[in-house]
C-alpha cells in the first residue's frame, strides 16, 4: 500500500531561531538529535521550550510516527510513552499520523525500518554527505499492510527476535570473558610451575 494511503503526513516544525531551553517552558521540543539511528527516541533528554501560541499541527503523541528526512540514517520511531508536556516535532523530522482502523504507528515505524524501505530510500534520498528524503518520496513509498492482528503479532515475534538477539551476544560475551580467564589461570599456573622447576635445577 502508498504510505499516503495509509496515513497523513506532514513536515516538521520550522524554528525560525534557536530553540532555547527554558526551565519552565510549556512544550517540549522533538529534534532529529533525540531520534537514535535504530528507531528509538530518549524520551528523557528531550528540550523543554516555550511557544506561545503553540502551533498545535507539529504536536505529535501517542501512536505518532517521526521520520528522520535528513540523515545518514532514514530510520522512523513511534511516539509509545505518554509525555508529561506537548511534543513538537522539529524539522527535519517529518510525523506521520496513520489511520488506526488501517495501520498501528509501531507496526509502520517497524516497517519504515525494514530492509525494502531502506533500500527505496537510497534510491530516492536526495544529496550526498547529507541524504535527504523529500515528503512525495515519503509518500509513494510501497509497504506491506496486513490486518491489525497479523500486525500486531509481526511486532511480538520481532521483539522476541531482537529478546533473542540481545541474550545470545550476551552469552556470547560470557562465554569469551570465561575463557579468558581460563586461559589466564592456566597461564599463571605454568607460570608457576616453571618457576619451580627453574629452582630444582
Amino acid at each position: 500500500m502508498r504510505l499516503a494511503r495509509a496515513c497523513t503526513i506532514q513536515t516538521g516544525f520550522t524554528a525560525r531561531g534557536r530553540l532555547d531551553p527554558a526551565e519552565h517552558g510549556n512544550i517540549l521540543a522533538l529534534q532529529l538529535r533525540d531520534v537514535a539511528a535504530n528507531g528509538t527516541i530518549n524520551f528523557n533528554n528531550l528540550t523543554r521550550i516555550y511557544l506561545d501560541p503553540i502551533p498545535e499541527k507539529y504536536l505529535v503523541g501517542a501512536g505518532d510516527v517521526v521520520f528522520r528526512s535528513r540523515s545518514a540514517s532514514m530510520s522512523a520511531a513511534v511516539i509509545d510513552t505518554p509525555l508529561p508536556l506537548p511534543a513538537l516535532a522539529v524539522l527535519p523530522l517529518m510525523i506521520l499520523r496513520p489511520d488506526p482502523q488501517v495501520l498501528s504507528g509501531a507496526y509502520l515505524a517497524w516497517a519504515i525500518n525494514q530492509e525494502p524501505a531502506q533500500r527505496y530510500f537510497e534510491e530516492s534520498a536526495q544529496g550526498t554527505s547529507l541524504r535527504m528524503v523529500s515528503r512525495s518520496s515519503l509518500e509513494n513509498l510501497e509497504i506491506a499492510v496486513p490486518g491489525l492482528d497479523t500486525q500486531e503479532r509481526i511486532l511480538q515475534i520481532a521483539a522476541l527476535a531482537e529478546q533473542e538477539r540481545d541474550l545470545a551476544d550476551q552469552l556470547s560475551l560470557k562465554r569469551h570473558e570465561l575463557i579468558r580467564r581460563m586461559l589466564v589461570e592456566r597461564a599463571s599456573k605454568r607460570a608457576a610451575a616453571t618457576r619451580k622447576e627453574t629452582i630444582k635445577k
